[in-house]
């Protein structure tokens, strides 16, 4: 490797099998535009032994880290996202000391050209967020590796906390001077375009949408959320999620000809080390259709398999049916079925959350 990339690194973080999957995608990304850089995950205990063997396939480096947690459920309320309460993690970063450089990058995001420029960069660049221009958005950013700075966050996490209780709150407050001391460290918007149109200047982003370099499906819908057709091997954006259907399909190109078959379905099915096997274990059972006859019905499938992917995510967000299809009498006799044993034989799945799913085959 060249001796300019012994020295930088791009990083990224896994806390459970689930975000391993947008690693492996953005790995495999990084890869696909010749990055001349390591690339570094940092995993914790929630990542299952099978995971992380998939990682090493992507990955230079995987650096175990422990779980450190915001414990600030009053703020994340306010953001909508409780589920950023483990992203204090990402400051572990600043402990891989073996590289001079490096560039964090949100398991959420996608690269779609060489970025390797980044490195150019100082402590702390980042790109501005969608919502407040004065705060940097935290999913992109350039590092300088430091045990002391990482010691001082965790101080400074004690003594102040987070306006919004993740990792983007503090950071803010810790690198205060972002936005007014030195434009140099302002990343160009293409370094960190949200997927969602509705968040963007949207004749901009007609305009300058070719020059986009990394992509960041911000949001509590992630890019494997979204139904996935195995008959037209297309993704189907859910109603409202306001993802770019173009970068969800760039996603799922890569997932599937690059992660989906390495994966391994003897762990993914509920195994004791499947932390996230509901989701990872229906994607792993995917198979993709040859002859398009097979999708006739395609149509009433791809109803059925959208509203079943919202059923999945209102769960996720505490939001249950309870007298509808999430009734108790539906939940037992789903429950039922499953004690009974996996079906011989099954339709193809066009969702990942599909019950349709097949009982066997490929990750």
């Amino acid at each position: 490797m060249a001796e300019r990339g012994e020295k930088g690194a791009f990083v990224t973080l896994a806390t459970n099998d689930t975000y391993a999957l947008g690693c492996l995608v953005l790995g495999n990304s990084l890869r696909r535009v010749k990055t001349v850089h390591q690339l570094v995950v940092m995993i914790t205990d929630g990542v299952s032994s099978s995971m992380r063997n998939q990682l090493r396939r992507v990955f230079d480096l995987l650096y175990e880290v422990n779980l450190l947690d915001s414990k600030d459920p009053d703020n994340l309320q306010l953001l909508g996202r409780p589920d950023l309460n483990v992203t204090f993690t990402k400051f572990h970063c600043w402990r891989l000391t073996m590289f001079e450089k490096a560039v964090f990058l949100d398991a959420d995001t996608l690269v779609l050209k060489n970025v390797d420029e980044l490195f150019e960069r100082e402590e702390l660049s980042a790109a501005p967020d969608a919502g407040w221009p004065d705060c940097f958005n935290s999913g992109v950013f350039v590092f300088r590796p430091s045990d002391e700075t990482y010691k001082k966050l965790l101080d400074f996490a004690v003594a102040k906390g987070s306006f919004d209780g993740g990792d983007q709150g503090l950071l803010n407050i810790y690198f205060r001077d972002w936005a007014t001391k030195d434009i140099a460290r302002h990343l160009p918007f293409i370094y960190n375009v949200v997927s969602q149109a509705f968040y963007s200047y949207l004749p901009a982003f007609t305009q300058f949408k070719q020059d986009v370099k990394i992509v960041h499906f911000i949001g509590a819908t992630k890019p494997w959320h979204h139904p996935y057709n195995t008959s037209t091997k297309t993704v189907q954006p859910l109603p409202d999620s306001g993802h770019n259907q173009e970068f969800l399909q760039l996603w799922w190109d890569i997932f599937m000809s690059q992660v989906q078959p390495a994966l391994d379905p003897s762990v993914m099915f509920g195994g004791p080390e499947s932390t996230e096997g509901g989701l990872v274990a229906n994607l792993a059972a995917m198979t993709i259709q040859t002859d398009p006859s097979e999708g006739a019905d395609a149509g009433h499938s791809e109803q059925e398999d959208v509203s079943d992917q919202e059923r999945k995510l209102n769960w996720e967000k505490g939001q249950m049916d309870y007298l509808g299809a999430d009734a108790f009498e539906n939940i037992q006799k789903k429950l039922d079925e499953t004690l009974q044993g996996p079906v011989s034989e099954a339709t193809p799945s066009t969702s990942p959350f599909s019950t349709k799913s097949k009982t066997s085959g490929k990750d």
